[in-house]
């Protein structure tokens, strides 16, 4: 048995829309609740939730409170999964490489462009893919999107095609 750490902090992938005001929101904790939807037999996910913000409203403080939460988590040697806001998770990923130059586990960052549970959201799909490739990848740090894995530091979200691309 296979365990893997994730921890949630928000972002699109845990939005709900409101009705009330006409928009979405990060309310709730929802990836436990995706994972029940996921057959895992080989795993033990142990959900942390840390924050559920938009990542345009992390800040410094919250920045350093994901890092510490993943020193906490790597002397087990378990891989980590985040999920993460897109438009400042390489900025994450790259404050986690410089606290962890050579980590003991994969640490991966995901996300999703629309929320889980919206039509065609692709949250989780990115869920999934992200705890198969932590089974799978060498130690470091990445970000798993869309049926790809990017080092955090190369990678950067292409807004006009909605997904993420290399950069070098």
């Amino acid at each position: 048995m296979q365990t893997i750490y994730l921890i949630t902090t928000g972002g699109t992938i845990e939005k709900e829309y409101s009705e009330q005001l006409g928009k979405v929101l990060n309310e709730a904790n929802k990836i436990a609740q995706n994972l029940s939807l996921l057959r895992l037999p080989a795993s033990d996910v142990r959900v942390m939730p840390l924050m559920n913000k938009d990542s345009l409203e992390m800040s410094d403080e919250d920045r350093a409170r994901l890092v510490a939460e993943v020193g906490k988590l790597l002397p087990g040697g378990c891989p980590v999964v985040i999920t993460h806001g897109t438009d400042t998770m390489v900025e994450s990923g790259m404050a986690i490489e410089k606290a962890f130059p050579a980590p003991s586990a994969p640490i991966i960052l995901t996300g999703a462009m629309s929320p889980l549970g919206f039509e065609r959201s692709d949250g989780l799909q990115n869920l999934t893919e992200s705890l198969f490739a932590a089974r799978l990848l060498p130690p470091g740090v990445y970000i798993v999107m869309h049926g790809q894995v990017f080092p955090a530091g190369k990678a950067r979200k292409d807004r006009e095609r909605a997904t993420f691309v290399r950069v070098d």
